[in-house]
């Protein structure tokens, strides 16, 4: 079920807060999931996404490292974010001598941005990652998303690096 702007502002509204459960992902999540993910990585077609979906929902593990996705639903059941968390065996940034929980993916419908459902998202994702046992938690954003970069600072994340991606065809 996917919910349309107008219809999660009136949600928020009437309720003047949104009344959220966290939750794992299940298989039958993985449409919406999908439509989420082309909204947060749109170079990725939809299909592909489903593709990438099965295998994640299925196996939970992203080569050899535990992974699992996280969604936050309304009391009618309907989606409103997700966050994707796995181990990494080393972030920049953090102590190498152990893995770490890193955000893969975090995306809330813009109409539920700002009310707490992000910062659920993140808290359930760093319960996982404690429960793995991870001391740190990692994440990172395009260099020219704000928006991002600031919802992460909210949450007690600090910039570690800043850094320039090249690439050569050989």
């Amino acid at each position: 079920m996917q919910l349309r702007t107008a219809d999660a502002r009136q949600l928020i509204t009437m309720l003047g807060m949104v009344i959220l459960r966290v939750r794992q992902a299940q298989h039958c999540d993985r449409d919406e999931l999908a439509r989420m993910r082309v909204l947060l990585w749109p170079d990725g077609s939809f299909e592909e996404h489903l593709s990438e979906l099965d295998a994640a929902l299925s196996n939970r593990v992203s080569g050899t490292l535990p992974v699992t996705i996280l969604v936050s639903q309304n009391e009618n059941g309907a989606l409103l974010g997700f966050v994707e968390v796995g181990l990494r065996s080393h972030a920049d940034g953090c102590d190498p001598a152990r893995p770490v929980g890193f955000v893969e993916g975090w995306f809330v419908h813009e109409a539920f941005r700002n009310h707490g459902v992000g910062g659920e998202l993140m808290r359930a994702a760093e319960e996982w990652a404690r429960a793995q046992g991870c001391l740190e938690m990692a994440s990172d954003a395009l260099i020219e998303n704000e928006q991002s970069q600031r919802a992460h600072e909210a949450l007690g994340f600090e910039v570690v690096d800043r850094c320039v991606h090249f690439r050569k065809k050989l």
